[in-house]
């Protein structure tokens, strides 16, 4: 044997061969054990499932309603309800990353209605408000008594109700001048205006 030939052999002992790609029937077979394990209940076929969709339900979440924070919640929110619900899923009517893209559409319209409902309470909270803002027109005994109802009300809620009518800050003003949350100052507000107009209320009865 010459030394070209024994070269060439040596060459060929240590050639790599890299492992086939994966063909659709593959990625068919992969699905459909997905599939399968996430019907089943199957703990590891939610985490997949979640691994593989979750950045698709996100990318819609936050396109629609424009808040990364919203968006998150949304994201959860769908992969549990799918996971709950993962009886009712068919797959001879929908794939699996359809069926929750399905459910994404519908959470996220839900965040939309609660959006809307928040606005309106705010808004309703703002008109509450503005019945009983202390200013000239107000009688004495009426703003009297409003003066004594806030000097009983805690620390915190009470200063929240000073900042809101005597210094007419908004609701997001209020939560950063005291490091609160803004959900916090709007029930602060909402127990205190309730507490004041039962007072007002059994005034206006007792005379």
């Amino acid at each position: 044997m010459d030394t070209r030939t024994t070269r060439y052999r040596s060459r060929r002992q240590h050639v790599h061969v890299s492992a086939p790609y994966p063909n659709s029937t593959d990625d068919e077979r992969d699905q459909s054990n997905l599939v399968a394990g996430f019907r089943a209940g199957d703990e590891h076929a939610l985490a997949e499932a979640y691994a593989r969709w979750s950045s698709l339900v996100y990318t819609l979440a936050v396109r629609s309603l424009g808040d990364a924070g919203e968006a998150e919640d949304v994201t959860q929110k769908v992969f549990i309800a799918a996971w709950r619900g993962r009886a009712g899923f068919d797959e001879t009517r929908a794939a699996l990353p359809a069926w929750i893209v399905g459910i994404a559409r519908h959470a996220i319209a839900d965040a939309h209605e609660a959006r809307a409902r928040r606005r309106r309470l705010e808004e309703s909270l703002v008109d509450e408000a503005e019945l009983y803002i202390v200013d000239e027109s107000a009688d004495v005994a009426e703003r009297l008594l409003i003066g004594e109802e806030l000097n009983r009300l805690e620390p915190v809620p009470q200063r929240v109700m000073r900042l809101a009518f005597y210094e007419d800050l908004t609701h997001v003003q209020i939560a950063d001048s005291l490091g609160l949350p803004l959900g916090t100052v709007k029930s602060h507000i909402r127990r205190s205006l309730t507490r004041l107009r039962t007072r007002l209320e059994a005034n206006d009865d007792a005379s």
